[in-house]
């Protein structure tokens, strides 16, 4: 069974058009058009009806497609497995991660290092911004993931994720809808300590607008406190969305000027080291698409805070 044609399918399957599938994988719409009807031949079945309205799966389709992703992913894990164990890792990446990089990410961080040109293992340190600043210039990591708030002008800085920010507000009243930030602004938030990249995002956020950051007076020392102390009442809280774990009566998305607040988080490291090209094609495999390189302060970034 042609492998091609098994792609060119799945291609289809997923624009919902020939056209587009043959720009896609970048073939001509004839021959993509000829792969699949080659392969429904051999599989004795139809895969795709085509009108006016588009392409969709037959009723046959619809059970054979998945088995057809199935497949591929099998063949692509066999294959990145196959690459690793042809070219053993000799080398490592000394990563700093902050406690707001997610698992999902991490977990990202570490394929993408095993099947660069050099595969590299990686080796994390978690942390807060600052310590991780400092290690990175120090050069006790080679590269660090932090909430896009950091300085470090003599280093490379890439955003490779964004999320939303919500606020949660436990003397209001059970609420989910959008919330102007300026309508949230005379609440007692509490914080973490000065070193923690959500208090510097959450102090800068508030600065940027003029806005006067009323605190809980007591200090949490994660993120994970800030969330369940905002669940037992103790005052109000800003965390990106994926962090909330606790049930609260107020948790609403927040706005800035009906723009929705996200917090950005970055790739932070050196060119000018012998590992500056692996880094390099890390942090590419790591961006979010249609992210841009950033390379210092850039006060434009959405949200209102910046990533320097």
């Amino acid at each position: 069974m042609n492998i091609e044609a098994l792609r060119y399918a799945q291609a289809v399957s997923r624009t919902k058009s020939f056209s587009a599938a043959a720009r896609a994988y970048g073939v001509t719409q004839p021959a993509l058009s000829n792969g699949v009807a080659r392969l429904e031949e051999e599989l004795g079945v139809k895969l795709f009806d085509r009108s006016s309205r588009g392409v969709k799966p037959t009723a046959q389709g619809a059970q054979i497609l998945p088995l057809i992703d199935d497949v591929l992913d099998g063949l692509d894990t066999l294959l990145a497995e196959s690459q690793r164990l042809a070219r053993p890792i000799t080398e490592v990446i000394r990563m700093g991660v902050s406690p707001l990089i997610g698992a999902d990410l991490v977990g990202r961080a570490f394929q993408a290092a095993r099947t660069l040109e050099r595969p590299h293992d990686l080796v994390l340190r978690e942390a807060d911004l600052e310590p991780l600043s400092s290690e990175l210039q120090a050069g006790r990591l080679d590269i660090i993931l932090v909430p896009a708030v950091a300085g470090l002008p003599r280093f490379r800085h890439r955003v490779i994720a964004r999320e939303p920010v919500v606020v949660i507000d436990p003397a209001a009243s059970a609420d989910d809808s959008p919330v102007e930030l300026k309508a949230v602004a005379d609440a007692a938030y509490i914080l973490g300590p000065s070193t923690c990249g959500l208090t510097t995002f959450t102090t800068e956020l508030f600065d940027r607008h003029d806005l006067a950051l009323r605190t809980y007076p007591g200090e949490a020392a994660s993120f994970r406190a800030v969330d369940e102390w905002a669940a037992i009442g103790l005052g109000s809280a800003l965390l990106p969305r994926s962090k909330i774990t606790h049930e609260h009566a107020s948790c609403r998305p927040l706005l800035r000027d009906g723009t929705p607040v996200e917090i950005a988080y970055e790739a932070v490291w050196g060119s000018d080291t012998p590992l500056g090209a692996d880094l390099e094609e890390l942090v590419t495999a790591l961006a979010v698409t249609g992210e841009d390189p950033l390379n210092g302060p850039d006060p434009a970034l959405r949200g209102g805070h910046h990533a320097g």
